[in-house]
C-alpha cells in the first residue's frame, strides 16, 4: 500500500531454518512524526523472537543515523 505499508516474504538458505518468513511494516503520521510498526510472522523456530527484536533495534538506530540532522553550534 503506497506511502503506509511494505510486506515482502524471505527465506534462509540453510535448510535448519526452513519455512517462508513474511515481514509487514506498516507507517502511520502522527503529530509528532511518524509510527513505524513491523510485524514478522514464520520466524524458524531456532531464532529467537527476542533476536529479531534486537536486530530491527540495531538496523533502525543505524537508520537514524542516515537521515537524523546532526545539528552543530
Amino acid at each position: 500500500m503506497p506511502h503506509e505499508r511494505i510486506s515482502y516474504t524471505d527465506r534462509f538458505d540453510d535448510p535448519k531454518l526452513a519455512g517462508v518468513m513474511k515481514t509487514t511494516v506498516s507507517l502511520r503520521a502522527t503529530n509528532f512524526g511518524t509510527e513505524l510498526n513491523i510485524v514478522q510472522d514464520g520466524i524458524p523456530e531456532p531464532i529467537p523472537v527476542e533476536a529479531c527484536y534486537l536486530g530491527w533495534q540495531e538496523s533502525l538506530a543505524l537508520l537514524a543515523k542516515l537521515v537524523e540532522a546532526e545539528v552543530t553550534e
